[in-house]
């Protein structure tokens, strides 16, 4: 037999045929990962809004931005730095810090669970996530880095979508705070003068 360094190919008809065994939990799962990406777009939807008040535009104008930035690294950022320029209330403008790093770290374990493998045992139970990018800190690089997916990892998961449910309504409570500080006591857009005082 061929030595190869490629990983064995999994006995699929075994996995199907051991894989009822294991459907509750993995329908389980299955619906977690889907409530958390429902939940995560429906806050990210929201970021349109929150540039099209710090923009001072419209909400077509807002959109093509969001757009154009192709990844929500981006969009966050350019958030955070508007905020910077045009949010004179500190304690609103800490509320959009605190908004965005939360979005930010949940970010994470969606984009984990959204662009990996599920590693699964001989009888179709999902057991790991394994990682299919590169990890760089300053001593080295790994990949295909395996994560358990135990009842811990389930409660993690259960958490984080409230987390997200929270926030949803954290940001609906912040747009009409943020439109009336953008428009001034006059009911219109304010000008930006003096935007940069305040820290």
């Amino acid at each position: 037999m061929t030595w190869s360094s490629l990983p064995p190919r999994p006995d699929f008809a075994a996995i199907e045929a051991a894989a009822a065994t294991s459907a509750e939990r993995r329908k389980t799962i299955m619906a977690l990962i889907g409530d958390l990406n429902f939940s995560w777009t429906n806050n990210e939807s929201l970021f349109i809004y929150v540039l099209r008040l710090l923009l001072g535009t419209d909400d077509m104008s807002a959109a093509i931005v969001f757009s154009t930035l192709n990844t929500t690294r981006a969009r966050l950022d350019l958030v955070t730095r508007l905020a910077k320029a045009h949010v004179t209330d500190v304690r609103l403008r800490r509320e959009i810090s605190r908004i965005v790093a939360t979005f930010s770290k949940l970010t994470h374990l969606r984009n984990e669970l959204t662009h990996c493998i599920f590693v699964v045992d001989e009888h179709g139970a999902i057991t790991d996530t394994q990682t299919m990018k590169i990890e760089e800190s300053r001593r080295r690089m790994r990949f295909g880095v395996r994560h358990p997916f135990d009842d811990a990892r389930i409660q993690e998961l259960t958490a984080a979508i409230g987390e997200l449910n929270g926030l949803n309504r954290k940001i609906w409570d912040l747009l009409p705070q943020l439109e009336a500080h953008r428009n001034g006591p006059a009911g219109r857009p304010a000008g930006d003068a003096g935007a940069s005082t305040g820290s």
